[in-house]
């Protein structure tokens, strides 16, 4: 029988009746290690917070993304302890949970060395083994300030209390203060209670320092404060934190299998492509073997898209400024494009995306439904004022190549071409060995960054919806991730490794049809809006090489292969032999080179197997006398005389059919 101070708050198994002044702890009997947190309608607290009646209570596990997330932002705060401990001049930046680990910036006098980390990790670990006491206080603006006056990152942040979360640019991380009631948390002794450090913090936390099972210091870097280079610069130590020594044992082998895979080295070594200083940061250049790469992923996916009844469009590099004032993009998408250039009198840009050129093609004259569904497709060139702290080789440039497509339709049409869509996308993927995807769907929230009508936006939402979840792909919610016009999807693949890499992207926009005035003539004689569908199956052209190149570590398949058999004479003899080989394969499209330098044999092999090369063909006087070659490939495998229409056949074959070896 309950009583009046008793309350009813609803768990896994129901409805419970619990006592007045009951944690979520306590309803959830944690223990503190495997559930580090609950969340309370909805919402991620402390298992320390008092329950109040009709509270709905889950178990946050260690192991979840929000338990991982919860735990590494513990982990970092454990770090910033340490480091004023050992640092005491050193100030507070933020310190959030980023993906696979944590950071913290603080604003010190001399960069950290490799001995700090060493020194700041080992106090973390007689921290964690004190099992300190994780414990929230909220506190007004005035006890903040005073308590934290010594903190001027710190004081900053409380002004900024009430203007919503704030983003730090360089990691996407929202940090600790953005509206609502300020809280400060607490280091507590585990046995005295005394006090040991304290951050300002919108939690929540672990119950202790003790539950961290995992974690390690990895590196260190310069960070502009909330990411913009007009802030001061501040030392940023990134760790990882895990619910597991084993999990994190996986994860630190994955990081150097990653490290062997990364494109940047990779493209060098394959003399693919360069970064030169002289044209700037995040502006690559395609040497000859990256350029046929290119090409070949390029005039493929070309065929695919007019099979498939695209049209083929192409739009100028740069415009007056006065094309983005009637997109939105000057207004909403300014801080991402680069500064205008001053031509007759008004202000031109680079342009940073193609759809309002798009927009202008199918103005230039009237449409009918006849015509519809449109789809214009383009390699289009554009620009992104990416900041210097988040340029990374091929995956973040300023400069790229997007394969860029615009769909036109109406409202009737939008649904099935959406689904169609995504089918022709994901085909097009796996066309290049890509095989596991899941699906993201990006929606608005409360911010006022979005533009538009309700109604658009929520019929938009629930077409991408449909057609999501018709593909049988996991579907994972965004929201605030849309596009300010518009909800989208992304395509999420996983490559050999198992790292997750955004791809193609599916935008749903009622908004920049209306803003052009974009219209087609219905069956009946009206005059109407057409539904504009964006879509960017690589991303950028960019960006899909690099991760390609890190999918295969190199080791193209052979259609994608710049060099896709070598010819290796055991000795000058047979170089001629092998020069009729090639000529045969050059007249089957293969692209084929034939190592006549005076290396020994030997040194030629490891050359072709440096460069990735999948087929090697040798030829010594056996292979001369029965008009064969001995076949080597990429894996070391070797089959000898194999007869010259046999191995031509085998290399054409593996070519057509895409094979992956």
């Amino acid at each position: 029988m309950s009583t009046v101070s008793d309350l009813r708050v609803t768990l896994e198994g129901g409805e419970r009746v619990v006592p007045a002044g009951t944690t979520a702890g306590e309803a959830l009997e944690a223990d503190g290690r495997s559930v580090v947190a609950a969340r309370v309608n909805g919402e991620l607290r402390d298992l320390a917070g008092v329950l109040s009646d009709g509270d709905v209570v889950e178990p946050v596990e260690v192991g979840s993304p929000d338990g991982r997330a919860i735990m590494r932002h513990s982990a970092a705060h454990v770090m910033a302890q340490a480091v004023q401990e050992l640092f005491p001049e050193a100030r507070l930046g933020i310190g959030p949970p980023v993906e696979n680990g944590f950071y913290y910036d603080f604003d010190v006098a001399e960069p950290f060395t490799p001995d700090d980390l060493k020194r700041i990790e080992k106090r973390m670990r007689e921290i964690v083994k004190q099992g300190q006491r994780f414990s929230r206080r909220p506190v007004s603006d005035e006890e903040a300030r005073a308590e934290l006056a010594a903190e001027p990152y710190k004081l900053e942040l409380i002004g900024l209390k009430g203007a919503g979360p704030v983003r730090d640019a360089a990691d996407g991380a929202d940090v600790e203060v953005g509206g609502g009631e300020l809280t400060i948390y607490d280091n507590l002794d585990a046995k005295s209670g005394d006090l040991r450090w304290k951050d300002l913090c919108r939690g929540p936390h672990l119950p202790t320092t003790r539950v961290i099972p995992a974690f390690k210091l990895m590196r260190t870097g310069g960070a502009y404060w909330r990411g913009s280079e007009k802030n001061p610069q501040l030392q940023r130590i990134y760790g990882t934190a895990w619910e597991s020594r084993e999990k994190q044992d996986e994860y630190l082998r994955m990081l150097e299998e990653a490290e062997k895979r990364d494109h940047r080295r990779l493209g060098a070594e394959l003399d693919l492509f360069s970064f030169p200083p002289e044209i700037g940061s995040g502006l690559p250049v395609f040497h000859p073997r990256g350029g046929v790469v290119r090409r070949v992923m390029e005039d493929y996916s070309r065929r695919r898209h007019e099979a498939a009844g695209y049209e083929f469009v192409n739009t100028p590099h740069i415009t007056k400024g006065d094309l983005f004032e009637v997109s939105g993009h000057l207004g909403w998408y300014k801080d991402d494009i680069f500064p205008p250039m001053e031509v007759d009198g008004g202000d031109y840009y680079l342009k940073p995306m193609n759809c309002p050129m798009h927009n202008l093609v199918f103005r230039a004259r009237g449409r009918s439904y006849r015509e519809l569904p449109l789809r214009l497709f383009e390699f289009g060139s554009v620009y992104r004022f990416e900041k210097s702290g988040v340029v990374h080789g091929l995956t973040r440039v300023r400069g790229m190549t997007q394969d860029d497509a615009h769909i036109y339709c109406t409202k009737e049409q939008m649904g099935g071409e959406l689904k169609d869509l995504l089918t022709f996308v994901l085909d097009l993927l796996r066309d290049y060995g890509l095989s596991e995807f899941y699906l993201e769907l990006s929606t608005r929230d409360d911010s006022p960054k979005f533009i538009g009508e309700d109604a658009d936006w929520e019929e938009a939402t629930e077409a991408l919806r449909l057609a999501a979840e018709e593909s049988g792909l996991d579907l994972v919610a965004d929201p605030g991730g849309a596009a300010f016009y518009g909800p989208k999807i992304s395509v999420q693949a996983k490559d050999a490794i198992g790292r997750t890499w955004q791809l193609s992207t599916i935008q749903v926009d009622f908004n920049q049809p209306k803003r052009f005035g974009l219209e087609y003539q219905a069956a009946d004689g009206t005059r109407r809006q057409p539904v504009m569908i964006h879509r960017a199956l690589f991303g950028s052209i960019e960006r899909f090489f690099g991760v390609l190149l890190e999918h295969y570590a190199g080791a193209m398949p052979p259609w994608l292969s710049p060099v896709q058999a070598v010819g290796i004479p055991i000795g000058d003899a047979h170089v001629p032999h092998l020069e009729r080989v090639a000529e045969r394969l050059r007249e089957r499209g293969i692209r084929v080179e034939v190592d006549a330098s005076s290396d020994r044999m030997q040194k030629k092999i490891r050359n072709a197997q440096k460069q990735k090369v999948p087929y090697m063909l040798l030829a010594g006087d056996d292979d001369v006398a029965k008009d064969a070659v001995s076949f080597r490939y990429r894996d070391g495998e070797q089959r000898n005389a194999v007869p010259i229409d046999e191995a031509v056949e085998e290399i054409v074959k593996a070519v057509e059919a895409r094979v992956q070896i």
